[in-house]
């Protein structure tokens, strides 16, 4: 649905190539537009779309071997940025996979909540969501007016998975609909992480 580009790294402004890491753009459902800063972050910067086989009907299984795929095929290190169902994808990862030492870090945005009835039965096999504490460094960022999450049951995933919480006001769904354009300020949190 989207071209895979390059595998692209990224390396901290210290310019220590040993430490450089591979960002891995993972969608949510449907995927992201163009007009999606994660889809102009990729334009921009050359980062790596987690490409999935069937973007509008998502198998939880699937998407999560897709991930472990991209995680082990990447050189060196590597931070997830997720948004919205990816979000989801990276806790029920991280439960299972034999491969979180490779992740540096995770910028997770807008998480979906699969529990709530809205959400819930168009995105079956997608619930519980995980709630354990993630193995690596995370920045969650919600929105006080998302229409698929509320704040507080954001800041209670982030909470559970150990992220740190970053309150973005009223950004509804932090998308393409956000009129976010680049994002510079979500570009500044995941150089942090790379920087980690």
């Amino acid at each position: 649905m989207h071209a895979t580009s390059p595998l692209a790294t990224a390396s901290p402004p210290d310019g220590d190539k040993t430490r450089a890491a591979t960002v891995l753009i993972l969608p949510g459902w449907q995927g992201s537009g163009p007009e999606h800063w994660q889809m102009r972050w990729v334009h921009t910067h050359g980062y790596r779309v987690v490409e999935q086989n069937n973007w509008l009907h998502p198998l939880r299984g699937d998407w999560m071997a897709r991930l472990d795929e991209s995680v082990i095929d990447a050189p060196g290190p590597v931070v997830l940025v997720a948004h919205s169902l990816g979000c989801i994808l990276v806790a029920a990862w991280a439960s299972v996979s034999r491969h979180t030492a490779r992740v540096r870090g995770a910028l997770l945005v807008a998480p979906g909540d699969t529990e709530a009835p809205e959400l819930g039965h168009r995105l079956p096999g997608w619930s519980p969501v995980v709630r354990q504490a993630l193995p690596f460094k995370s920045i969650l960022v919600g929105s006080q007016n998302d229409p698929y999450c509320t704040a507080a049951r954001a800041y209670s995933l982030a909470k559970d998975w150990r992220a740190d919480w970053v309150d973005m006001g009223a950004c509804g769904h932090i998308n393409a609909d956000s009129s976010l354009g680049d994002w510079p300020e979500g570009h500044a949190l995941l150089k942090n992480l790379l920087k980690e």
